[in-house]
């Protein structure tokens, strides 16, 4: 630290022991301790950096009278205001799923098992509004920031007067209709400090006390003025933010709108600087606003700044303990108790209805709520993809009781959505998907996907609920493939081979929560196989079969694509009836009169995945795979497809080392293991290895596949606005060759 600093610091210590004996000197009788004022300034990841400063404090044991903070700086103000040490805001940061909350996103555990297939499988999604499909705005809701301000501070849902919580605190928002500064000093917490921190062109406006307000940093980032006006007579003014951009640092259209955005805060921060005691600027140039994913960086850069600051405060601290006394420095979040709710509205309803909603989320008048229920019912509604964002606030009523209002944004009710995808197998194709609920009947999602390249797929699906928590339901769909298909003699390619499958199936299932679900349904299935190039033992005909089936699902995956914890199993059991084939094979052209059974089998389907997150950056991968088709020896078309390292079309067994259509076998059995890291923001490394066997209970009599296979799979993947983008080099113990995967975006 230079010389210079420290001399600064002990200037300021002398100047307030000075001041405060002259006031003691004025007010010989009555001893009045200084206010020290507080302010945090925005600067969105940066600002996690104050936290280190709070550490500082609460370790000298210097007490804050009062609190004002913009954007990043509210949110971390308010956690202090109200009563969480700095320990305790250092923890709750690290641990937070800042990709989600900073999203439009639902954790997938939330969303009902029924729409978690479709879920942020499309990188675009055009909304019906008006009679026609718009581009959406790009603004984030935030409904997972929402919730996880609802949580922090529920303790103190009754303080709508924000100079009686524990500290006095202010945030400052920026009223979009004027330009003008708003200091918010009343309300709900919670809409307060989410207005602080509405950025714009990034997340939405927010309505508060009729006012639309956006983020205070557009007008005044770094609030000193406002602190002082609370009575504050030492300021402690921590800053993250920088100067604005130089000219050649403006590379997109984002840092030009922000750059614009932020001219008055720029020129406001020069005058408010002053107004600071001790004041803390950073210089965090390798950091932004959206850095989130060095959240340990920049809370570990704050504590190192925090320590070289300690001395300064302690000084204070006892200077201050020396001369008024020492002051109890006890903080005790209020404690949480479950809340009786007697009285309920719900404001923004258009599309659905207010039983509807109250009936997605399982809510009762009358009962009594912790704030775990409360967040669990909203995530519920907000799971059925009914509505973009459900927030709440609790009113406190005479009797002691609760009003609870529901504020509501609902999704539209059709969506146009679209994706590209490419791999090796299924060649580059685009993916049209129009998504609409309740148009045939209340209380349903229908969709129609097509899959145009050089396969062409279509799948159409009606999903109808039924129940008061929409847990039973019943789907009928229909689906048509026509697929090219290379087939393999001794792992190199030896044919290739058109497939049309159609497929009709109706299913009815049962829901218990979220994460589970079980049924039965039937389905018929026709396949024709005709070869364009064939090779030793190929087949042409055509086989059409019934199945019954019942099945069990479990998701509790994070994230529909790269999730980092949780697990995903679809189990299924079979009875495949007799079949019809009509199928000649090659070189012999025997008829399936002679050669192929048509009597009933039975089949089992096992799928797992499984993620065990280690660190923020690393976890591990389980997958484990089974298909089983019993007294199946001289039957035929509805063998397991092995290869492949994604899942895209039926009876696919994918396994890291082979193409897919390498291998097929009535019996297979495919254990994986691996280990994703994210070396950068949305940039993964996977190393991976599998085994698998074959023919432990049939083994066919047209298909000749090895008892054991191993093999193993290298992948970088990025994340990107189209969906991802994975590069991967496989090899495969018994066919001794290395060769290339290519997967981009998420496929049919």
């Amino acid at each position: 630290m230079h010389k210079k600093d420290f001399r600064m610091r002990y200037l300021h210590v002398y100047v307030l022991l000075f001041f405060s004996m002259a006031v003691q000197a004025q007010r010989s009788i009555h001893q009045i301790r200084p206010r020290i004022g507080l302010t945090l300034s925005g600067g969105g990841a940066k600002g996690l950096a104050h936290i280190g400063i709070l550490k500082a404090i609460d370790s000298a044991g210097l007490k804050i009278d009062c609190i004002t903070g913009t954007s990043m700086g509210a949110i971390i103000g308010a956690m202090y205001a109200t009563g969480y040490s700095a320990d305790s805001i250092e923890k709750i940061a690290r641990k937070i799923d800042w990709d989600l909350l900073l999203s439009n996103q639902l954790s997938l555990r939330n969303v009902t098992m029924e729409e978690k297939s479709e879920y942020d499988k499309y990188p675009l999604e055009l909304p019906w509004v008006n009679n026609w499909f718009r581009i959406s705005t790009g603004f984030l809701e935030g409904q997972e920031l929402w919730l996880k301000f609802a949580e922090l501070f529920f303790h103190v849902y009754k303080i709508k007067e924000f100079d009686k919580l524990p500290i006095p605190f202010r945030c400052i928002a920026t009223d979009i209709s004027t330009g003008d500064p708003v200091v918010l000093d009343s309300g709900e917490l919670v809409t307060a400090v989410r207005a602080s921190m509405a950025i714009p062109t990034i997340f939405t406006a927010v309505d508060y006390q009729n006012r639309r307000l956006v983020d205070g940093g557009v007008v005044r980032n770094f609030p000193v003025t406002d602190v002082k006006k609370m009575g504050a007579e030492y300021v402690i003014g921590s800053n993250v933010t920088n100067d604005l951009l130089a000219p050649d640092k403006v590379t997109n259209v984002l840092q030009v709108l922000l750059q614009i955005a932020f001219f008055r805060e720029s020129e406001d921060t020069r005058k408010e600087v002053p107004l600071c005691n001790v004041y803390i600027p950073f210089q965090m140039s390798k950091y932004s606003m959206a850095s989130f994913g060095e959240t340990d960086q920049i809370i570990d850069l704050g504590i190192q700044r925090g320590r070289k600051l300690y001395p300064l405060f302690k000084r204070l601290a006892d200077s201050l303990n020396a001369i008024y006394g020492t002051q109890s420095l006890k903080r005790e979040l209020l404690k949480e108790q479950p809340v009786k709710i007697t009285v309920v509205e719900v404001k923004g309803l258009e599309l659905t209805s207010e039983d509807f909603f109250l009936h997605s989320m399982d809510f009762y008048r009358n009962h009594v709520y912790s704030v775990a229920n409360l967040l669990h019912m909203v995530r519920r509604a907000a799971g059925t993809r009914y509505y973009s964002r459900v927030n709440y606030a609790l009113e406190p009523l005479p009797d002691g009781t609760c009003k609870v209002v529901f504020d509501v944004s609902e999704n539209a009710l059709t969506f146009a959505k679209i994706g590209l995808h490419y791999d090796q197998f299924n060649g580059i194709a685009a993916i049209f998907n129009v998504t609409s609920r309740d148009f045939f009947t209340p209380n349903s999602r229908s969709l129609l996907t097509i899959n145009i390249g050089d396969n062409f797929r279509i799948r159409g699906e009606h999903l109808q609920y039924f129940g008061r928590l929409s847990n039973f339901t019943f789907t009928p769909s229909i689906e048509f493939d026509n697929l090219s298909i290379i087939t393999y003699s001794n792992y190199i390619e030896a044919g290739l081979y058109s497939q049309d499958y159609l497929k009709i199936d109706g299913k009815l299932d049962y829901s218990t929560s979220r994460n589970i679900t079980f049924g039965a349904g039937g389905r018929m299935e026709f396949i024709s196989y005709t070869p364009s190039l064939t090779s030793s033992l190929e087949f042409q005909g055509k086989n059409n079969f019934t199945t019954s089936y019942v099945f069990f699902k479990h998701n509790t995956l994070d994230r529909a694509i790269f999730p980092r914890r949780g697990v995903k199993i679809d189990a299924e059991g079979d009875y495949v009836f007799a079949q019809n084939p009509d199928v000649k094979s090659h070189p012999t052209g025997a008829s399936s009169d002679s050669n192929f059974s048509s009597e009933p089998y039975q089949r089992i389907l096992f799928n797992e995945e499984g993620y065990l997150q280690l660190s923020r950056r690393a976890s591990i991968l389980a997958n484990s795979q089974a298909g089983i088709n019993f007294n199946y020896t001289n039957n035929t078309m509805n063998e397991f497809v092995i290869g492949g390292l994604v899942g895209t079309f039926h009876n696919q067994i994918t396994f890291a080392g082979l193409r897919e259509g390498t291998i097929y076998s009535p019996t297979v059995a495919e254990l994986q293991l691996g280990l994703r890291y994210q070396i950068f923001n949305n940039s993964f490394i996977t190393a991976r290895a599998n085994i698998l066997f074959n023919n432990f209970f049939t083994t066919s009599s047209y298909f000749s596949a090895p008892d054991f296979l191993s093999g193993y799979a290298v992948t970088f993947s990025y994340n990107f606005a189209l969906g991802p983008i994975e590069v991967s080099a496989m090899y495969c113990d018994q066919s001794h060759r290395v060769i290339g995967y290519v997967n981009i975006g998420v496929p049919f």
